[in-house]
């Protein structure tokens, strides 16, 4: 099984995603972004934070997301049936792309997203849309047993949570709790480009 990357047209990929299975997340939404906004514009974000709640920025992660999925291929029992990466335009950029890579619906609840409290107070602050910006060792995955793959990542030290779940047709379906929030737009523009960033 390959992951598949970005697609510049939805082209047929490796592995599968069924209706009916659990949608994956692992790893934390926008961190990456935040990192480079903590970066770049430390000086004005410490006069509205304090730096003990920054510091957390400069800390890399302690897992690695990727060399696991990667790890897991092919073994007799791996956990999930697909797997992409969520990078740039955020994770819903991610959410669009796994369907339209495996040509399923999805619905996906926006509460469920794995998110830190820092990326949370930094685009609010900063008027930006955490679930639109820079992703990094961060992925979905499709699962028939979503609480089984989450346990695993957890045992290496990963994050992760069932966000929702595969369906039939090719609607995709945001949620908010127990309110319907409508449906997924296509992929819009990194917040970081907003602010005259670069990923890098």
């Amino acid at each position: 099984m390959r992951n598949a990357g970005r697609p510049g047209g939805f082209e047929k990929r490796d592995g599968v995603m069924r209706p009916g299975q659990d949608i994956v997340m692992a790893g934390y939404a926008g961190l990456a972004g935040t990192r480079v906004i903590g970066r770049e514009r430390r000086e004005e974000a410490e006069g509205w934070f304090h730096p003990g709640f920054l510091r957390c920025l400069d800390e890399p992660d302690t897992y690695d997301a990727a060399a696991w999925f990667k790890g897991q291929e092919g073994k007799k029992n791996c956990p999930f049936t697909a797997y992409i990466p969520a990078a740039e335009g955020g994770i819903l950029t991610a959410v669009w792309d796994l369907s339209g890579i495996y040509q399923t619906g999805v619905e996906v609840d926006l509460r469920l997203i794995l998110m830190r409290q820092v990326t949370v107070e930094l685009c609010e602050r900063y008027g930006l849309n955490p679930y639109r910006l820079l992703c990094g060792n961060c992925f979905l995955a499709a699962a028939d047993q979503g609480g089984r793959l989450v346990r695993l990542l957890g045992e290496a030290g990963i994050p992760a949570g069932v966000i929702g779940w595969a369906q039939k047709g090719d609607a995709r379906r945001i949620r908010h709790g127990e309110e319907e929030a409508g449906y997924l737009e296509r992929p819009q523009p990194d917040e970081l480009r907003r602010m005259g960033l670069q990923s890098l």
